[in-house]
């Protein structure tokens, strides 16, 4: 089959690689149908996930038809349309039984596209496929089913809930990517007072204003004192952080007031500085996380209602044979106004089983 390859930082390769198959009874062998690129993919290609190693495909969100699955699958059989989490659960460790699947250490957690091949392919092979794949009703459309592999529960479980977001605060979005974009289209279910949207680009915060947000400033317009005149000075109730570089970062620890929350939802890559020596005395919570993807059932449940803006993220589509310019066009949004891309076309009809090693 054919796959986007990780060969160390840099671009990917689409490139011939063997088709995967069952390797353990709770796996699922799934034929990709609708796949997308994460901004955490392109923090891979520059270097900032070290545990990716080359050789590795990438991808960790897509939607499918289930073509195999291992003895002990019970949920999903052949033939079934599912979303493939990002996140992948055992079911038995500590952190699952808490509904903490991104922190399962029985073998899941982040793993497609990090530590074993991923979806950005012709097929994938899914591990603990009871609990990481979700069967898709037919009002669902394929393509905006995708974005419930990662980007809405990340944005909904890191940012949102991490953040508190309550009634009449007023919520800060530091990056209006698709990861900040839907941190505001999540956001409004809790009926914020007001949002603010923070990004470099006009174009992405014409579009956090069409997702909801009540202010939009670029960050060479002054965000910090925008945030202050619009609250009186006490500043934020919640700053959500969806870029993932130290400016921005620390930008939101500055924009938050005293007993407020600061989300971080970006993929750091260098060291931020936690300037302890202005917030020690300021009650203020800091999260990190990565997603769970407990709430996916629930956003599913939406989607079908209608209740989500997901077409609105969707700037870009692409056969899955165009990987390699999807990827240069998601790379270089600030030059395209790419916002999520996404890719699906012709499939192949038959999957070649790898052959059975031979007794010696």
């Amino acid at each position: 089959m054919k796959a986007a390859v990780f060969e160390g930082p840099g671009p990917i390769a689409w490139r011939d690689v063997p088709d995967p198959g069952i390797k353990d009874p709770g796996d699922a062998i799934v034929r990709v149908d609708v796949v997308t690129i994460c901004g955490t993919d392109l923090h891979i290609l520059k270097g900032d996930v070290p545990e990716v190693t080359p050789g590795r495909v990438l991808g960790h969100e897509a939607v499918g038809t289930v073509v195999e699955t291992g003895r002990d699958v019970r949920s999903v059989r052949p033939g079934d349309r599912v979303l493939i989490s990002c996140i992948s659960a055992c079911g038995r460790c500590r952190s699952c039984r808490e509904g903490r699947y991104g922190q399962c250490v029985g073998g899941g957690g982040w793993v497609l596209g990090h530590t074993i091949d991923g979806t950005q392919a012709e097929y994938v092979r899914v591990p603990f496929a009871d609990l990481s794949v979700h069967p898709l009703p037919n009002a669902v459309d394929s393509f905006d089913a995708v974005l419930l592999a990662d980007v809405f529960p990340t944005s909904y479980e890191v940012g949102v809930l991490n953040g508190g977001v309550r009634p009449a605060d007023t919520v800060v979005v530091v990056g209006a990517g698709p990861i900040g974009l839907a941190a505001i289209a999540t956001a409004r279910l809790y009926s914020p007072g007001r949002i603010i949207a923070v990004d470099l680009a006009e174009s992405r915060l014409a579009a956090a204003r069409t997702l909801g947000a009540d202010a939009t400033v670029t960050v060479g317009e002054g965000p910090e004192q925008l945030v202050e005149d619009l609250t009186d000075g006490l500043g934020a109730d919640v700053a959500i952080e969806a870029v993932g570089v130290p400016e921005t970062f620390e930008m939101c620890t500055r924009m938050v007031r005293p007993g407020g929350r600061v989300a971080n939802i970006g993929v750091h890559g260098k060291p931020a500085v936690l300037h302890l020596e202005d917030l020690w005395i300021r009650d203020v919570t800091i999260t990190t996380g990565l997603v769970d993807t407990s709430s996916t059932p629930m956003l599913l449940r939406m989607m079908a209602a209608g209740r989500l803006p997901t077409a609105d993220l969707v700037t870009h589509r692409f056969e899955l044979a165009q990987m390699e310019e999807a990827y240069d066009v998601f790379g270089r949004a600030a030059d395209t106004g790419a916002l999520k891309v996404t890719l699906g076309g012709p499939q192949h009809t038959a999957l070649q089983s790898p052959a059975p090693p031979v007794a010696g």
